[in-house]
């Protein structure tokens, strides 16, 4: 009877090898990263896809068993993240609390949100609340981890308690922490969208293509996160996978640009195209306007653009948002001696207003008068834009 039970202990009902409990470990992790960015995020949250109800039960169910999570919760926390990104009010983020906190504690974070109820109830509205999250899920959070740990240490003994601390770590270090801490930290940037999130590879298929995150803060509701020839998203890989088996369906994917020749002057389709591609459109503007004057500016005063510090480069792109004082102070000092940078800069922080304007008349009259202005400026650069501009049109909003 004892050698049995030690046995038992020492090797598990599956007897399994190192490289077999491996290859268990990487199915289960990926099949919770799975979970968590399929349903948890683009399918509850955002609303993107709408998977099979048996999927959708699966994914509740897997996601109790190993991260002990209440949809909810998660829901409602990474809903509040979005309205009020990069502020006081942001949940997690690095700009805020700072890289070190979110990294190494965003599970704290997301705790504390949690707490708050009103926001619960205010941001986690339309998730699952039937019997199963009322008296399971919901109820008994911890339930899903403990039974995970019965599992683990009956399939492979004693060492099945390291392969399930493995399991419990995972979500918390590469969700709350790489994701929610490095990708508004460090990257690359598709789009200048109005935080600091950042795409940290343009191959996303380690963490279910969350890797990709300045693309999904551009267009929350998009159920793929690829949005560049070259990049990959192994979450919409697997989405189209389960929609060819007739397991999911798509409900929204980002808008592509479509330039309209001969457009004399910005219609209701200008206007639309421009406020569904409001990040797009920045973007352009800081690509195709700005760094061109600044550097033909800086080439006729004889300098480089690297005596430009970096940082004030790039600042330009959202208007200084994110600079201190001292720091924008700098940056002004800069515009004043250089007309030309300063004037396209200010053309800048006048479409951002108008897309923040409140009616669609005074929207469409702003941008008009804009469009007329710019083609006036005689800076060649931000001619060309206006014209690109007038063209704009979203298709597939």
């Amino acid at each position: 009877m004892l050698d049995t039970l030690l046995d038992f202990l020492a090797n598990g009902l599956t007897r399994a090898s190192w490289g077999e409990m491996l290859v268990y470990l990487l199915v289960v992790t990926q099949l919770t990263i799975f979970t968590v960015t399929l349903y948890y995020h683009r399918s509850a949250t955002h609303r993107g896809v709408d998977f099979h109800w048996i999927l959708n039960g699966f994914f509740r169910f897997w996601g109790w068993l190993t991260t002990g999570m209440v949809v909810k919760e998660w829901v409602a926390i990474h809903r509040k993240h979005h309205a009020k990104v990069e502020t006081e009010e942001d949940p997690h983020s690095p700009q805020i609390a700072g890289i070190k906190k979110v990294f190494l504690d965003g599970v704290a974070l997301y705790r504390e949100a949690s707490y708050n109820k009103a926001d619960m109830e205010k941001y986690g509205r339309g998730t699952p609340d039937d019997w199963f999250e009322r008296t399971l899920f919901g109820r008994h959070p911890y339930w899903g981890p403990t039974l995970m740990a019965v599992i683990d240490i009956s399939l492979f003994g004693v060492i099945g308690m390291a392969i399930w601390a493995v399991q419990m770590i995972w979500i918390p270090f590469w969700a709350a922490g790489f994701v929610n801490g490095i990708g508004h930290w460090w990257g690359y940037r598709n789009f200048e969208s109005s935080d600091k999130a950042t795409n940290i590879s343009p191959w996303g298929f380690w963490i279910g293509g969350e890797e990709l995150h300045n693309n999904h803060h551009a267009f929350p509701s998009s159920a793929k996160f690829a949005l560049r020839k070259w990049e990959f998203d192994i979450g919409w890989a697997a989405i189209c996978s389960l929609r060819f088996l007739g397991l999911a369906k798509v409900l929204r994917v980002a808008p592509t640009l479509n330039i309209r020749p001969n457009v004399h002057l910005p219609d209701a389709e200008t206007l639309k195209g421009v406020l569904t591609l409001r990040f797009q459109a920045t973007t352009d503007y800081y690509r195709n306007v700005i760094l061109p004057t600044m550097r033909e500016e800086m080439a006729q005063a004889g300098d480089s653009i690297k005596s430009v510090p970096r940082r004030l480069r790039r600042a330009l792109a959202d208007g200084g948002r994110w600079l201190d004082n001292d720091a924008r102070e700098r940056l002004q000092a800069a515009l004043a001696n250089r007309p030309a940078l300063r004037t396209v800069c200010e053309f800048r922080a006048r479409l951002v207003a108008l897309m923040e304007e409140r009616g669609a008349d005074k929207s469409l009259k702003a941008l008009q008068q804009w469009i007329v202005e710019a083609e006036q400026s005689g800076i060649r650069s931000l001619q060309q834009f206006a014209q690109r501009l007038k063209g704009y049109s979203a298709v597939g909003a």
